[in-house]
């Protein structure tokens, strides 16, 4: 008796069905995907308990006829293709016709239909792929599957799902991607009875990511857009303060569908090199849209992955349209201050509040007094002939005397000075400018009473307000801004031509430089921190790669050559694109598994020469990058690395004209916001957010 068993039609279904529906969340995106085939606008997902025992897929498509409805959880049976020649180019999501038949194989199914023109509709019930009843019924338009018990006659199935919790989240992403690929779409979640997700299906791509990602992370995107041989490409990628530290936030879609895709996360990730930390991933909600016939998306059960008919121009076609995106973005990081929650005052907090506004400027009162009484011990007052310092006319420290008599109610006059105490000859502080002395020029700044202990910094007596200018600042101080700066006069000629070709330089000013690390610039209503360090090794890499692709790639040739062992499989295309290797200076002989460098181009070392020809051949067989393009990669790596060791160095202190001329490149260069290693050059924040955090607004 031969071994070989023909299994039973109900079982190879239960075989089948293990291919395409694996958990809750693959049965979500197989009927979701058929709504989005039967041209659906609103599409609602309900599941409970995370889907194991309750899943509804609701819209309003085209609907199915009543004999349409047994045919649908048949295995094989499509309204998608008729022949094989459909197969060529697939325009819809589903076409195999195998998820009606796996859902319903391990599950209880009810399918409720009605097309537009038709007066009712049809409900069929089916448990464990038999059908129990099919009837007419009344019904909305489109079509309703509800599907229950899943894997009910399936224990070892169940068995291996995950809790409740976890499978809903796999259904929430299932979701989420989908509503993603098609914005002109509404979708809408509930999970458990609440309302988990709602797009707004008005076409918007923005507007479905804010529904997805939240407004965080829709507020820090990057619009991309281009065509490259026949591939368009779409969408948003994230600024390279939007990263994260895995790959769950890239988003792929192939004509509307999401696909897993190698070489799209490497040309994604190779385009953000000197953008991004080595250990952060960039995001993105890309849509590619080609031919469909230059890409086959049956290699994979559930249609996740795809396999195209050129990989490297997709590759190329990601590259540079991310490239672009990022080299043109000059939107720089907002400087962010965390807001304080404000609490319900209580009646104590109101009484203080209630104070008059002049009490705004004197410390609290409780457990002070003694401090305070303790330091005005042995404080003099000036001589009579002696001006007292201005109430009204100039910013001003009072003294601890007048602190005493001011707000603690002390006495109006204070004793006599003693001979210890009082200064032989006080200097006096400085007069309003208003009211200039008749014998002696105004003190540029103000001396400090010897007699006058100094206070802490908590008992630091208040600053009174007044309405004139503050002293006049020494001349010796003031330093001219890279804005102020008087240049000598331009011909007119070269004046027209400067114009023409330098960029806008907007008016700003240097405020100053903060821990020797940060400099402070106004421009307009908005003011930048600009990180020195970061900034220069930007500006110094820019200019580096401007360098190395304005001249013609030269070789140096080698006095004996360098052998490279390869596997056999790389030396073959070392060998097939010998033609573009050699274009970028390298001369090459190969051997069965080796290959004999005699010359290089200009500027690698001969040590790192068999790494970069290895990674070269590593990216070109796995589709992730091209011998110009990994070249291109390479040697930016070791531009930045040198920029990084000659740039002008965080904390130390330098001279003026390093900060003006750093900031006046910042301000020719608008898009200069990253430096190679992924950090901020610049942060900014505007006057509205700084009146907001101290209440002015």
């Amino acid at each position: 008796m031969g071994k070989i068993n023909v299994l039973d039609f109900s079982v190879a279904n239960l075989i089948a069905a293990g291919e395409v529906v694996d958990r809750p969340a693959s049965v979500i995106k197989e009927l979701m995907e058929n709504a989005i085939d039967a041209k659906a606008r609103q599409i609602t997902v309900e599941i409970q308990n995370g889907g194991v025992t309750f899943m509804r897929v609701s819209d309003d498509g085209c609907g199915m006829e009543p004999d349409d409805l047994p045919v649908a959880i048949r295995r094989h049976a499509t309204s998608k293709i008729k022949d094989a020649s459909d197969l060529e180019a697939i325009l819809t999501l589903g076409f195999r016709g195998e998820a009606l038949a796996a859902i319903a194989s391990v599950s209880d199914i009810r399918i409720l239909s009605k097309q537009r023109e038709a007066e009712m509709g049809a409900v069929l019930e089916a448990h464990g792929g038999n059908i129990v009843s099919l009837t007419e019924t009344g019904c909305p338009n489109g079509t309703t599957v509800i599907v229950e018990a899943l894997f009910a006659n399936v224990p070892a199935r169940r068995k291996f799902l995950k809790r409740d919790v976890t499978e809903a989240q796999a259904v929430t992403q299932a979701v989420e991607r989908v509503a993603l690929s098609h914005p002109e779409i509404s979708f809408k979640l509930i999970v458990d009875g609440d309302i988990k997700l709602h797009t707004a299906g008005d076409g918007k791509l923005q507007s479905a990511v804010y529904a997805v990602f939240g407004r965080d992370f829709a507020g820090r995107l990057i619009p991309i857009s281009g065509e490259y041989e026949g591939i368009g490409i779409s969408g948003f990628i994230g600024r390279p303060d939007n990263v994260k530290g895995n790959r769950n936030y890239q988003n792929f879609f192939i004509n509307g569908r999401w696909i897993k895709s190698k070489t799209a996360m490497a040309a994604l990730e190779q385009a953000f090199c000197s953008y991004l930390a080595p250990d952060k991933y960039p995001t993105c909600v890309m849509n590619l849209t080609l031919n469909p016939a230059r890409v086959d998306v049956n290699v994979h059960p559930a249609k996740l992955e795809v396999k195209f008919s050129n990989e490297k121009m997709i590759f190329e076609a990601i590259y540079y349209t991310v490239r672009h995106a990022l080299e043109q973005d000059e939107v720089r990081p907002e400087l962010k201050i965390p807001g304080q929650k404000k609490e319900t005052p209580t009646a104590a907090q109101t009484v203080a509040n209630s104070r008059r506004v002049s009490d705004a400027f004197a410390p609290v009162r409780d457990h002070r007094e003694e401090s305070i009484a303790r330091r005005q011990i042995g404080i003099s007052t000036p001589p009579a002939s002696t001006p007292q310092p201005p109430k009204k006319d100039a910013f001003v420290r009072l003294t601890a005397e007048e602190y005493v008599r001011e707000y603690l109610g002390g006495d109006k006059k204070a004793p006599a000075p003693t001979k210890s105490s009082a200064p032989s000859t006080p200097t006096p502080p400085s007069v309003p400018a208003s009211t200039p002395r008749a014998t002696e020029a105004p003190a540029p700044m103000p001396d400090i009473p010897t007699d006058i202990p100094m206070p802490s910094d908590a008992d630091a007596p208040p600053v009174r307000e007044t309405d004139a200018p503050s002293a006049p600042v020494s001349q010796e101080r003031e330093q001219p801004t890279a804005a102020l700066v008087e240049q000598p006069p331009i011909p007119a000629d070269e004046l027209s031509a400067q114009t023409e070709q330098a960029p806008a330089v907007p008016d700003y000013r240097i405020v100053g430089e903060v821990f020797h690390s940060y400099v402070l610039v106004e421009i307009g209503d908005r003011m930048l921190v600009i990180d020195k360090h970061a900034a220069h090794e930007r500006i110094l890499f820019e200019q580096l790669k401007e360098k190395l692709h304005s001249t013609d790639p030269a070789s140096q040739l080698l006095m004996l050559p360098i052998e490279v062992m390869m596997m056999s499989d790389e030396v073959e295309v070392i060998a097939e694109y010998r033609e573009e290797l050699e274009a970028i200076g390298f001369s090459f002989e190969t051997a069965r598994n080796t290959v004999s460098i005699s010359a290089l181009p200009i500027g690698i070392d001969a040590g790192a020469a068999g790494d970069m020809l290895c990674a070269i051949a590593d990216r070109i067989k796995n589709n992730t990058g091209s011998a110009t393009l990994t070249r291109d990669i390479l040697f930016e790596k070791a531009l930045y690395q040198g920029a990084c060791k000659a740039a002008i160095k965080a904390g130390r202190i330098y001279a003026e004209g390093h900060v003006e001329w750093l900031v006046a490149q910042m301000m020719k260069l608008p898009d200069i916001t990253y430096c190679p290693h992924g950090r901020p050059v610049a942060m900014e924040m505007t006057k509205q957010n700084l009146d907001h955090q101290f209440e002015r607004s």
